[in-house]
């Protein structure tokens, strides 16, 4: 029954109360119980009769994105013979902890309404999709009617294939015009010909072809392209470094989103790639290939990554490397160091792998403690910890300028600009040649 249905019991019992010190409010008191009983059944049998029928279907991604905003949507038809007013429930995932969830919709006779929100998983896994239901009422409003619309489904949340997506276009551009992303020029060429074009103005006029040009009598260049068949590998850090969240998602999980995205754009320019993860002991290896499969390949390992809680074993790491990659590759590797000393024990290893290796070392920059250092103090308590906090920043700072004083290219990253940062610099060292 509807909250409308015990108003008005509430108001025929008060009729009834009123009744015993004013005997003339008796009659009022049984027509309204009449009619209050009169037009419920009359609900019932409009809501239980053939007349009422609801349909309804859930459309959501076949997967969905890791940290991305994932479209779900409900079509709701009334193919009854009356209007009618539906709360919509749909059995979220435990994983979202949405209890109060639902729409409200009202149908005609033979209308469809299409409704859609939004979820954001901020853990990779299986998302179980409940039942849909839709409790439904007439224009009389006193009951209501439970209805099963659409089943329960399981949908996997895998690495974010959207920004992979967003993402995949910069390996067909040379100069990009996406926002966050920075324009490289080209310094000189690749050694891969391409073919033979006409002067356009901005060309390096080092790429002149005199040739074509005393043949064609305008001015003709040789178009070079991007060497392919070049190496490149993510190495992900699972220790518990990596466990510190941002925005919902952990630091392990903001690796593993730009892995993806940079393992797509490599086989888009026809890189190899390949993959490795570590903590105490060496995880996934997959050795660095162009095929058709690969990325398949990589977005099945990263789905099943878990995070671990032990110290990075850098020594396990190095030996990893020598026997997976034999070859000099263009290595990203990302890690979280949260103190010098944790790069010096970290660094001999590092240097190693430079050595043999183009290596970057993507490091994550901890926002929150920035925001929270420029906080105007409230006590002198703050004013302690925001010194510490600044201490800190500066720590990671140093961290950056030692490891670039080794030769060891390193970037500092928020943790929301990773997969932007790294497509950069994989465009920037593409350009200059040097992988």
């Amino acid at each position: 029954m509807n909250q409308r249905f015990f108003i008005g019991a509430g108001i025929v019992a008060l009729l009834f109360i009123l009744s015993f010190p004013f005997a003339f409010v008796t009659p009022f008191a049984w027509v309204a119980l009449l009619l209050l009983l009169s037009a419920t059944l009359t609900d019932i049998i409009l809501l239980y009769s053939g007349r009422l029928l609801i349909q309804g279907s859930r459309t959501t991604s076949r997967m969905m994105s890791l940290g991305d905003e994932n479209a779900v949507t409900l079509k709701i038809t009334n193919a009854g013979g009356f209007k009618v007013f539906a709360d919509i429930y749909d059995e979220i995932p435990y994983q979202f902890q949405l209890r109060n969830f639902h729409l409200r919709v009202e149908l005609e006779p033979g209308q469809e309404e299409t409704m859609t929100y939004h979820l954001r998983p901020v853990k990779r896994g299986e998302y179980d999709f409940g039942v849909v239901n839709a409790i439904s009422s007439t224009i009389i409003g006193l009951a209501s009617r439970r209805m099963i619309i659409a089943r329960s489904q399981m949908v996997p949340v895998f690495p974010s294939i959207i920004q992979m997506k967003k993402y995949e276009l910069l390996a067909f551009a040379r100069i990009s015009t996406f926002e966050g992303i920075k324009k490289v020029r080209k310094i000189g060429h690749s050694y891969e010909f391409e073919k033979i074009r006409q002067y356009n103005q901005g060309d390096d006029l080092r790429s002149i072809n005199w040739k074509a040009t005393s043949r064609r009598n305008q001015l003709m260049v040789n178009q070079y392209e991007d060497e392919r068949s070049q190496q490149v590998y993510s190495i992900i850090d699972k220790s518990r470094s990596m466990h510190m969240p941002f925005n919902g998602l952990s630091l392990l999980d903001y690796a593993i989103n730009t892995s993806l995205v940079i393992s797509n754009i490599a086989l888009q320019k026809f890189d190899k790639t390949g993959l490795i993860t570590y903590s105490h002991r060496i995880g996934t290896t997959l050795p660095a290939e162009r095929s058709e499969l690969q990325l398949k390949k990589i977005l099945n390992a990263l789905y099943h990554e878990k995070p671990q809680s032990f110290e990075a074993n850098f020594d396990l790491l190095y030996r990893a490397v020598k026997n997976v990659i034999h070859s000099r590759s263009l290595i990203f590797i990302y890690l979280n160091f949260e103190s010098i000393y944790a790069m010096e024990r970290a660094l001999p290893v590092l240097k190693k792998i430079n050595h043999n290796h183009l290596l970057v070392v993507m490091i994550f920059e901890n926002t929150e403690l920035m925001t929270y250092s420029h906080k105007k103090p409230d006590f002198v308590s703050d004013i302690y910890a925001q010194t510490i906090a600044q201490k800190l920043l500066h720590d990671k700072k140093q961290i950056v300028s030692k490891l670039r004083k080794y030769g060891i290219q390193t970037i500092l990253s928020k943790p929301e600009d990773l997969s932007i940062n790294t497509v950069n610099k994989y465009l920037e060292l593409k350009s200059r040649g040097l992988i």
